[in-house]
Order: structure tokens, then C-alpha cells, then sequence
């Protein structure tokens, strides 16, 4: 619009030039070399402009003609670099697609039109890491280090390819002459900082944190967080060396990251040991209420040097109150309950655990408070039956690997601050895994056997007299109860071989059957062995609705008093039917009589 407006412009005030000359008139007289001329003033006005003009029109020919080659190469470079980028953008397109075949031949035709551009030799090293030749991709990364534009580029380059080739070395060396080069750029700072992880030099990867922090690679609540568990690792390998260095660290630690366990537990057992018994109980109970954990539930308990178990209930008790919905608090209190010798508050305790699904750790705290209040080994084995095949309980957790204690870094990835308190991932039962359950619950099954064996002893009981139905009965009855549960519950997980699975209970079940004392030392007798079997099967393949007739195979042949022990054996564990386990009952110590037994486990008792 404006070039518009100045051309109009220009036009008006030519053509009002010439019309105050044409209203002007005059002459001009012009003698030169003999020659005489008088043209008008307009006429001499005129010629001159177009002589201006043809003038221009020559100079500009000239111009063309003298800049006729280097234009034809500014153009031809122009076409060249066109195809270049066309190639590059290509190139990438196809590396990014995974086309070997185009990106080979995009990075040739880019290497020939830019030879020279960085991104050319991007292109040919990826390009030549897509199709395999990790030789041609190294040589070219070790190229471009020898240019200050496309060093970065090649130690970025080469420590990829040190990365896949597992050589943590060379990482370690490209990272750092990165580093020093340009300590803005990301990836070296990350890089040394999970090597520094790996290796346990957690000085290093805390300068290499607040470099990074300081250029802004990593945001303040993550550096925070990741500042702490160094923290904690340096304390934790100087807590039996430095305790003061090491309580300086874990104090830090726990300001930075408050449900950071290992941090405060660390900082409890230090400040207690000390005497600060305050402070340290002020850093549990922080912890506690964020993240509950055993072990902070026994620093707190002995916290204070000195006092009584029942003072340590008292104070464990206090602690459970700030955070009384984790399962953690309740197990806590029964663990210093039973320290306490106060059983029925142990058992209070654990009362709304034995609801829901039941774990190991709740097993084994019923099975102690059973065995030390009462003594009773029937009530003992039988929680530790069920704590056979219990739920998990959590544990330390990282990338599936499961440790008994905290770990700064994951063995397996190498990453910081992966271990957490969960329960592990279940996975599926393999055929050597059904063999090991068989193996552990034939080891219970003689455990059970010994326990008859000792009480019937004791008791005073004669050779020959028949011990089921005595005392540890139930218990026998409750852990092949157990078997066939864990062993069925292993063959509904995918992967498995029902046949195995089913092998495997059932000759954990005929192991485990209850037998007589005559029968334990000189073998089954004609009229046990048909009983035993007939319980073997009632058990392996009874309804959920009620106990299974004994099959015809199992009665006596016409002719005879009694069935083959072999013929019988193979025909009870032959076919078994699908075995429903019933519910577990609320009272695990029930009476061994028939009245104070509950009423779903009666079929389940031995027969007279």
C-alpha cells in the first residue's frame, strides 16, 4: 500500500513538472565541435531522462553479465543445499520410522549435498546404528569430537553406545569431558550422577546433585528427596564407625525427607543411645505418623534406657495412637505385649487382624502368644500351619528384588531410592516351586508325627493304641487342611500343571494323614489302613457341601475281610475330586472335644 501511494505520488509530481514547462517555454543553445543546436527547454528535458534511463538499462546488462557465474553457483548451491535438507528431514523421518533402507539412502544423498552440516553426520551414525554396524556409528561419533560444534554431539553419541555395550568406564569418562565442556547440558549431569549411584560414591553424586540444581536440571522437591537418601546411605555406613558424623547426615535427612524410615529410625537409635531421648521420640513419632515400620516402632520402644517391658508397652502404645488404621500399630503393640508377658493384650491387639486376610507376621505372633501363655504345641502348630500359606507380609521391595533390609540404590537397575515398604508382587507358581511347597509341608508332616509321638509318650499311652483323636489331633487335621489349600491355591495361578499340582498334594496329603503308633512303627495295620485312606480321600476330593460316600473300589472284595493296602492306596489317590477348603475358624485354639470344636470342622476329625 505504501509503495502504491509513493508511486502515485512520484507520478503527479512528474507530470506537474511537465506541465510548468510546457507553460514555461524557453530555448537552450547548445555549440559544441561546430555543431549548433536550440532545442526547447521540455525537449531538452525529455532527452535527458531517456538517456538516464538507457544508461541504467546498460549498466544493469553489465552487472549481469559480469556476476553471470557466481550466480549460477549461488543457484546451484542453493538447489544442492535444498536436497540436502530434503534428505535430512527424510533421513530422520526414517530413522524415527526404523526404514533401514531409506535411512541408509537418505544420509548418502545428505552426505553428498552436506558434506559438512553436523546434522549429516547424525543422520549416517544413526543411520548406521539402525542397520548394526555399531563400528561405522563409533567412528563417526569419534569424528565429530574433533570440531568445538559437534563435540557434545559426539561424546552424547559415543556414550550411548558405551551404555549398550555395558561399560560403565567409558560412560563414566564421555560424561565427564561433557560435563566439562558445557556444564549446562542435562544428560552428563544425570548420567555421572547414577553412575556416582551404582558405585557408591555418594559424595560425588552430592556434588553432582547441587551442580545439577544449581543449572536447573532438577526440581527443588526431587533434589530434596534424592539429597536425603544419600544422606541416609553416608549414615548408614557410618552408624557403627562415626556416630556423630553419622547422626549429623541422618538428622539432615530427616529434615529434608520426614517419611524418609531408614533416616529417622537411624536418627532415633543415635539420639537415643545419647540419652536425647526427647528429640529422638519427637523423630519416630514423626515418621511413624507418615510412614509406619517395625523398625521404628523398636527404636521407639527403646528409646529410653532402662525401662520395664511393661513401660515400653505403655510408650509403643502411644505411638500406636498416631497412626491407628496401619496394620503396622496393632503389630507393634502385640510384639510388646507379648515382651510384657501381657497376653490379653497382645491378643486385643491383633483381634481385628484376624478378620481380614491373614498375614505371616500375625501367625507367628498368635503362635507365640499360644505357646508361651499356654504351652499349648496343639494351638502352636496350628498357627504356624496357617502361617504357612498366609499373606504376604510387606517388605523391602525394588524392581521385584525383595530385601530384608533398606537399600539406597536397587540392585537390579541401579536406580536411587527404589527399595519401598509394600508387600511383594505374587508371581506364578512354577513346577519347581510346587515341588519345594511339597518338600516344606512334608518337613511340617513330621514335625506334626514327632508332637504325637512325644505326647503319647507322656501320657503313658500303650503300644498299639490309637492316637488320633488325642491330643495334637486337630492340629494334624488343620495342617493337611493347609496342604490342600496351598496346594490348590497354586494350581488356580497361570502357568502351572494342574497334574503337578495335583501330585503333589496328594502325596503331601497321604504323608500327612494321621496314623497310629503301631502303625507309625511297624506299618499299617488291615483295619487302619482302609480308615486312614478313606480320610486321605474325603479330604482330596470331598464336596464343599458334605463328605463323600467311600467309593465301591474302596470296600472290601467279596471273598475277603479287608482291601489290599497297595490296591486301595493307588484307587484313594486316583481321580481326585476338587477340594474346597473350609473357613479357617475364628478361634484357632479351639478344645479338642467334640463339643467345643466348631461345627464346620467336625467331619474333619479323625475317625474313632
Amino acid at each position: 500500500m505504501t509503495r502504491l501511494v509513493l508511486f502515485l505520488v512520484a507520478v503527479l509530481a512528474v507530470s506537474a513538472g511537465l506541465a510548468w514547462l510546457a507553460d514555461n517555454p524557453g530555448t537552450i543553445t547548445v555549440d559544441w565541435l561546430g555543431y549548433r543546436a536550440e532545442p526547447s527547454v521540455f525537449q531538452a528535458v525529455v532527452a535527458l531522462l531517456v538517456a538516464v534511463m538507457l544508461l541504467a538499462v546498460l549498466w544493469s546488462l553489465l552487472l549481469q553479465v559480469w556476476d553471470g557465474p557466481a550466480a549460477l553457483g549461488r543457484y546451484l548451491a542453493k538447489r544442492r543445499q535444498r536436497r540436502g535438507l530434503d534428505a535430512l528431514s527424510g533421513g530422520m523421518i526414517a530413522v524415527g520410522a526404523g526404514d533401514r533402507a531409506s535411512a541408509v539412502r537418505y544420509a548418502v544423498q545428505a552426505r553428498r549435498s552436506l558434506p559438512n552440516e553436523p546434522l549429516t553426520h547424525l543422520l549416517r551414525a544413526q543411520a548406521a546404528q539402525l542397520t548394526g554396524d555399531r563400528a561405522t556409528a563409533r567412528r563417526i561419533f569419534e569424528a565429530m569430537l574433533a570440531s568445538p560444534d559437534t563435540e557434545p554431539l559426539g561424546l552424547r553419541g559415543l556414550y550411548l553406545e558405551a551404555e549398550r555395550e555395558r561399560e560403565p568406564e567409558a560412560q563414566r569418562q564421555f560424561a565427564e569431558r561433557a560435563n566439562r565442556i558445557s556444564p549446562k547440558l542435562a544428560w552428563p549431569s544425570d548420567a555421572l550422577f547414577g553412575l556416582y549411584c551404582r558405585e557408591g560414591r555418594w559424595a560425588e553424586a552430592l556434588e553432582m546433585l547441587a551442580s545439577a540444581r544449581r543449572y536447573g536440571h532438577a526440581e527443588k522437591p526431587v533434589a530434596e528427596r534424592r539429597r536425603a537418601v544419600l544422606l541416609t546411605a553416608q549414615a548408614q555406613s557410618l552408624e557403627e564407625s562415626n556416630p556423630d558424623k553419622a547422626l549429623a547426615l541422618a538428622t539432615e535427612a530427616h529434615g529434608l525427607a520426614p517419611d524418609l524410615i531408614p533416616a529417622a529410625a537411624i536418627a532415633g537409635r543415635l539420639l537415643a543411645s545419647r540419652g536425647n531421648t526427647g528429640k529422638a521420640a519427637r523423630v519416630l513419632q514423626k515418621t511413624w505418623a507418615k510412614a509406619p515400620h517395625p523398625d521404628l516402632a523398636t527404636a521407639y520402644a527403646y528409646a529410653r534406657i532402662g525401662d520395664s517391658p511393661r513401660d515400653r508397652l505403655d510408650r509403643v502404645k502411644q505411638l500406636a495412637a498416631l497412626n491407628p488404621h496401619s496394620p503396622e500399630s496393632p503389630i507393634a503393640v502385640a510384639g510388646a505385649a507379648i515382651e510384657a508377658r501381657q497376653y490379653a493384650d497382645a491378643r486385643h491387639a491383633l483381634l481385628p487382624l484376624l478378620d481380614g486376610p491373614l498375614t505371616r507376621r500375625v501367625a507367628l505372633l498368635m503362635a507365640r502368644i499360644e505357646g508361651e501363655e499356654k504351652g499349648d504345641k496343639g494351638r502352636v502348630r496350628e498357627w504356624l500351619a496357617r502361617a504357612a500359606h498366609g499373606a504376604r507380609d510387606p517388605a523391602w521391595t525394588a524392581d521385584g528384588f525383595v530385601s530384608d533390609q533398606w537399600a539406597p540404590v536397587s540392585p537390579v537397575t541401579g536406580a536411587l531410592d527404589a527399595f519401598r515398604w509394600r508387600v511383594p508382587v505374587e508371581e506364578a507358581a512354577l513346577p519347581g516351586e510346587l515341588e519345594e511347597l511339597s518338600g516344606r509341608l512334608d518337613d511340617l508332616a513330621s514335625l506334626a508325627q514327632t508332637y504325637r509321638l512325644e505326647d503319647a509318650d507322656h501320657a503313658g499311652e500303650e503300644e498299639g493304641t490309637v492316637i488320633a483323636g488325642q491330643a495334637g489331633d486337630d492340629d494334624v487335621e488343620t495342617l493337611i487342611e493347609a496342604v490342600v489349600v496351598d496346594a490348590k491355591s497354586q494350581s488356580t495361578k497361570p502357568g502351572v500343571d494342574e497334574s503337578a499340582t495335583r501330585e503333589a498334594s496328594q502325596r503331601t496329603i497321604a504323608i500327612a494323614t494321621p496314623r497310629t503308633s503301631r502303625e507309625i512303627e511297624s506299618g499299617p495295620s488291615a483295619e487302619a489302613e482302609p480308615r486312614r485312606l478313606d480320610e486321605t480321600a474325603r479330604l482330596a476330593g470331598g464336596a464343599s457341601e458334605g463328605l463323600v460316600e467311600q467309593p465301591d473300589r474302596l470296600r472290601p472284595e467279596p471273598g475277603g475281610d479287608r482291601v489290599k493296602p497297595e490296591k486301595a492306596r493307588k484307587a484313594a489317590l486316583a481321580e481326585p475330586k476338587i477340594f474346597v477348603a473350609p473357613p479357617a475358624p475364628d478361634d484357632p485354639g479351639a478344645g479338642d472335644d467334640d463339643e467345643s470344636l466348631p461345627a464346620h470342622l467336625k467331619p474333619y476329625r479323625a475317625l474313632p
